[in-house]
């Protein structure tokens, strides 16, 4: 491993502290109002939102260093529950985009109540029914990374849902994330999965992102000998389906 990479694996990796620190204090000025004094409804909304891109931050850094493992060849394949895996991928995705969801999906008792929870605020889950309660071998941090990436993006560019989809092809699993949005033109579908590419508004189409996210999770998912497609058109929504061996 060059000494540059190790340098920049050591940055990142020491970020988790301050962050953990920032984190901490504003749950308790949150929370502990008999020990930090009663807060204003302005000052909760301000605390609130720094807290919840304070966790945007830790996922990634958390991100960054299974990225960079996984380009090194750390694979770590365990015996993985399908359902607890979303589960608690839906759990960190929501810590960031609304926490009374995270703490809902976190506390369900089974894969129905997550359905439940999810179709409230748009997110339609449609796992098999014959795998809901299976055990895969799959590198669970990195399933849930590619994930949460597929899913960020199809929450920003939906107009109202989103469906996850999740089932078994013989030897294969196949997720799929789709968003009802404005859809991705053909003479673009390569070029989305290129780091730091974009759709330009100027040329009539949505901004999809700052293209990162995409070149990461098609990496991630080619390291761990699957791969992540997109069917997609204009005016037809983006799906992006995820297929990993199991």
């Amino acid at each position: 491993m060059a000494r540059k990479e190790i340098q920049i694996d050591l940055l990142i990796h020491d970020l988790k502290n301050p962050l953990a620190v920032v984190q901490a204090g504003l749950k308790g000025l949150l929370t502990r109002p008999e020990q930090y004094g009663p807060l204003t409804p302005r000052q909760e909304k301000v605390l609130a939102r720094l807290l919840r891109n304070t966790r945007a931050a830790q996922l990634l850094v958390h991100d960054a260093l299974e990225l960079s493992r996984s380009e090194r060849g750390m694979i770590r394949r365990t015996e993985t529950p399908l359902a607890a895996m979303l589960q608690e991928m839906l759990t960190e995705f929501f810590d960031v985009v609304d926490s009374r969801v995270s703490e809902a999906v976190k506390a369900a008792a089974s894969y129905g109540e997550m359905v439940e929870i999810t179709a409230g605020v748009g997110l339609h889950l449609a796992v098999d029914t014959s795998i809901t309660k299976a055990v895969f071998l799959l590198d669970a941090e990195k399933t849930r990374q590619i994930l949460r990436n597929l899913l960020s993006n199809a929450f920003k560019h939906r107009q109202g849902r989103v469906d996850l989809s999740a089932e078994r092809d013989g030897d294969t699993l196949v997720f799929s994330v789709k968003d009802d949005g404005d859809g991705i033109p053909g003479e673009f579908h390569q070029k989305i999965f290129n780091a730091y590419f974009q759709l330009r508004p100027s040329d009539g189409d949505p901004v999809r992102g700052h293209g990162v996210g995409l070149a990461g999770a098609l990496a991630l998912a080619r390291d761990l000998e699957g791969d992540l497609s997109l069917v997609s058109g204009e005016g037809r929504g983006a799906e992006f389906i995820l297929r990993l061996p199991v």
